[in-house]
């Protein structure tokens, strides 16, 4: 439960470190019986029972990594709300008023977060007697025909042992990019974004609005793995699709515990306000696809709802991982021998001589070591394939976290080489260059035009048809009327002249 409610190495190299930790004692029984008892977060597009009904307070996934055009600062990226439809109107996709969005920051290997990043929103709609998103095209934030907006606060808590030490907020009434609803409707989405990248202040920059979905893979996975003889590989199944993101980019030093200590340990939780007003842990994610393919049924809804220091009651879902199991039985691929020790030490604590913390107590967070400079060319796999900058060191938006995860799983790291993957080796939109990163969310009037239209202004003016008032259809003196009276009155509004038809689009700005 989240505390303080309110209410260079490649594939030999990396094996290299684990077998010396291994040898060295850090796995040893003691070591991993050190994870003591007591549950936590992954990879999450609907990835179990209970949050997969309630999708605003879903975290799919979470990045960090050192920011490559400013690399004295580190990125977190987490989102939210799976799978979303571009079209999905008239309501879109929200974040939840109920609802604190946290990032955690463990910087000194102690599975407990020192520090926390809360994010909290209101909506605000200015008229209620439309069931328009935007009443007319949107060009800014504060543009008058965007009827549902929202905005953000941003608190910053310390902790110590769990313990509240300080709360500050940080930012205050920050506007949050909207959906992207359409060409028609918000014609330079890529202004909108940029709009909605704030300074908070000492270096720090936010951002939350919608983006595609980061996440590449061909999630038929769960078709009898990939359909029982690899013909379902290859397809990204969340191109198309959009999340909520939050981003933060923070001077390093504000985050790690010393020049001297640069590893920090990062996790997402998302709160739900209960009946009784009072916030609950409902979603945690730290590495990817933990939650989704190593926690069993049994385990999933508590693991949503606990923390890293209470990890050790998921052990044995690690060092006995079922995914092997079931290759082997259905690809006849000898599963690694258990228990598995080599997936504690990359995925509990972190890999030693990497972005293993001093002292660390083992938990699922994802570990990064800050000191390490991004790649210039930056390689899917990681560190895998030589690349320390990254997964499982963070993890950064191209990373193809699922190869490398399931690569690691079925023993590359005990000799068994493999290539296994599941062919999709990058996300279907390429990713910023600048803060925060992610790819545009793709835009709600995706897809072919209507028949018979050419991409001009024909599909709005069969719209203007059916928006018109009563009785002005056809009435070249009405026309005659309104064109006059427009230039009377010196209207800043755009007039739409077309077949006899007189569409006022924006007359005195004001919503409809």
């Amino acid at each position: 439960m989240t505390p303080n409610s309110r209410s260079g190495a490649g594939r030999k190299g990396l094996a290299t470190l684990v077998c010396g930790a291994l040898a060295a004692g850090g796995l040893a029984a003691a070591g991993v019986t050190a994870l003591e008892p007591g549950a936590a977060s992954a990879s999450s597009h609907r990835e179990a029972p209970l949050i997969s009904g309630t999708p605003q307070y879903d975290n799919t996934d979470v990045y960090a990594f050192v920011s490559p055009d400013k690399p004295d600062t580190t990125t977190i990226v987490a989102n939210w709300t799976p799978f979303e439809e571009p079209a999905g109107g008239p309501n879109f996709y929200p974040f939840a008023e109920d609802a604190q969005y946290d990032l955690h920051i463990d910087n000194n290997g102690d599975a407990q977060g020192e520090l926390l990043y809360r994010f909290t929103f209101d909506t605000h709609i200015k008229n209620k007697k439309t069931f328009l998103y935007n009443t007319g095209p949107v060009e800014s934030l504060d543009d008058p025909d965007l009827n549902v907006t929202q905005t953000y606060d941003i608190e910053l808590l310390k902790l110590k042992d769990q313990a509240l030490v300080s709360r500050t907020k940080i930012a205050d009434d920050v506007p949050v990019a909207p959906s992207n609803v359409g060409k028609a409707s918000m014609p330079d989405y890529a202004a909108l974004r940029e709009q909605a990248v704030h300074h908070v202040g000492s270096g720090v920059t936010a951002f939350a609005g919608q983006a595609d979905d980061p996440f590449f893979l061909d999630l038929r996975v769960f078709d009898l793995l990939y359909g029982g003889n690899l013909t379902e590989v290859g397809n990204d199944t969340l191109k198309g699709y959009n999340v909520n993101s939050i981003a933060l980019q923070v001077p390093t030093h504000m985050i790690t515990e010393s020049a001297g200590q640069p590893i920090v340990g990062i996790w997402s939780t998302t709160q739900r306000k209960n009946a009784q007003g009072h916030f609950t842990q409902v979603s945690r994610l730290g590495n990817p696809l933990v939650n989704e393919v190593v926690n069993p049924l049994k385990d999933k809804d508590k693991f949503n709802a606990d923390s890293p220091w209470n990890d050790g009651q998921f052990l044995k879902n690690v060092t006995h991982p079922e995914l092997p199991r079931l290759i082997e039985a259905i690809y006849k691929i000898e599963a690694p021998a258990e228990p598995r020790n080599d997936l504690v030490d990359v995925f509990l604590k972190g890999v030693e001589g990497l972005n293993q913390p001093p002292h660390v107590r083992p938990s699922e967070q994802l570990r990064l070591n800050t000191s390490i400079a991004p790649s210039a060319e930056p390689k899917r796999l990681g560190v895998l394939d030589g690349d320390n900058a990254g997964f499982p060191n963070g993890r950064r938006l191209s990373d193809d976290v699922l190869d490398a995860a399931l690569q690691v799983v079925e023993g590359e790291l005990l000799g068994a080489k493999n290539d296994l993957g599941d062919a999709v080796d990058e996300n279907d939109k390429e990713f910023e260059k600048a803060f925060p990163y992610v790819a545009l969310p793709t835009e709600g009037s995706r897809g072919p035009l209507a028949k018979g239209t050419t991409g001009g202004n024909d599909v709005r003016s069969e719209l203007a048809d059916a928006l018109q008032p009563a009785g002005t259809a056809g009435g070249s003196s009405q026309d005659t009327t309104l064109v006059a009276a427009s230039a009377g009155a010196g209207a800043a509004g755009v007039l739409l002249i077309g077949t006899g038809l007189l569409w006022w689009r924006r007359m005195r700005r004001r919503p409809y």
